[in-house]
């Protein structure tokens, strides 16, 4: 394979595992799947999420519960996002949960369930702070009645989800906090209605590892997951026993030789500054390494480091291997690449290279790209 990505399969089972060692045995996890889960294929994921003890999974696409339904896939399947009406008989024939923030989408859904006999599971979804999908925390009530006075809609849960849960600022921290806090007033005065509110979650990967007060009934842990603790690196005291999942690998495909005052690759960025050889290697931005990255990251070969020189290209990327000596070169053509790994230089670090977060590396991993299942 010219490159493919390597899924420890084992790991993810682990990650999971130290979340419920965390949360304790009685609350519910819920497996963010969305985005493919997060590059790393939803449907070899959500298997071993089962396995490991996941309740339930959660997606942004009507179209990613669907293909996890024709996988096979039983369990409860939470759609994060707002569907359109047009996904809503899809949502129905193959019975999945969507999140609710307003009495109009309440009413449509209901209608369409009507016309179809069907009896809809449903969660609300409530803004406490984040300022995306929810309806206000002052509409809150009115909408958790309107929805049960719709005789073809089950409420079967309530949500809300923290802005920055994973930061350890004390404004931040407060901000949390007050976002917790709100959220279980609003709880109880449900509760107050004589109203079952369900499962009530809020907790993400920071606030399960830092906000234990969030964890409820049910905890949705997505990074944490795949392998990040969080990009906040003020958490990088709290101790976590958890391991990345994904790695990149690819391979060398030509070595050659840069004389001094010769450039490498698109727009000359790059200029040798003595003799040297370099590595082509069969992977670019079309399968998931920034453009970015040059000139800023290294790739490992044969345990050690060497750096990526000029740019990223769409399909390739060139590394210096730092020798003019033909004869002591100490990378041979077809050895294997690891762009990012699971035990040095994570998605992690590539992401705080190139400014962005680990979701970002993992998710923009192209299809293209193989996974290849171990452990």
């Amino acid at each position: 394979m010219r490159v493919k990505a390597l899924i420890h399969l084992d790991r993810f089972k682990d990650n999971i595992k130290f979340v419920k060692a965390k949360i304790g045995e009685k609350r519910l996890i819920c497996v963010p799947i969305k985005a493919d889960a997060y590059g790393h294929g939803a449907l070899p994921i959500a298997k071993i999420s089962l396995e490991a003890g996941a309740f339930c999974f959660g997606v942004a696409a009507v179209s990613e519960g669907v293909e996890l339904r024709k996988g096979g896939i039983k369990a409860p399947i939470l759609v994060f996002s707002q569907s359109n009406p047009d996904d809503i008989p899809e949502i129905i024939e193959y019975n999945l949960t969507p999140f609710i923030s307003d009495i109009e989408f309440a009413s449509i859904l209901n209608d369409k369930a009507m016309r179809k006999n069907a009896k809809l599971s449903i969660h609300i979804k409530i803004d406490t702070g984040m300022g995306r999908m929810g309806c206000s925390m002052e509409d809150s009530l009115p909408l958790t009645r309107h929805i049960t006075s719709c005789s073809n809609l089950k409420l079967e849960g309530i949500a809300t989800h923290l802005a920055i849960s994973d930061s350890s600022e004390k404004k931040d921290i407060d901000f949390t906090k007050t976002q917790i806090n709100s959220f279980k007033i609003i709880i109880d005065e449900i509760r107050a209605e004589g109203i079952d509110p369900g499962i009530v979650h809020a907790a993400n990967s920071g606030a399960i590892l830092q906000h234990p007060e969030s964890w409820l009934d049910m905890v949705r842990p997505g990074l944490l997951l795949y392998g990040y603790k969080t990009y906040e690196k003020e958490t990088s005291d709290i101790d976590v026993s958890i391991k990345p999942v994904m790695e990149l690998r690819s391979a060398v495909v030509l070595i050659k030789k840069i004389k001094k005052g010769e450039s490498v690759s698109y727009g000359r960025t790059w200029i040798a500054d003595k003799n040297t050889y370099i590595a082509i290697v069969s992977a670019g931005y079309a399968d998931g390494l920034p453009r970015l990255a040059s000139n800023k990251w290294q790739v490992i070969i044969n345990g050690k480091t060497y750096p990526l020189v000029g740019r990223v290209s769409m399909d390739q990327c060139c590394v210096n291997l730092c020798t003019d000596n033909i004869e002591n070169l100490p990378v041979k053509r077809w050895d294997e690449v690891i762009i990012f790994g699971a035990e040095k230089q994570d998605a992690a670090m590539l992401a705080e290279t190139v400014g962005t977060i680990p979701y970002e590396i993992t998710c923009n991993i192209n299809m293209r790209v193989p996974r290849v299942y171990v452990g």
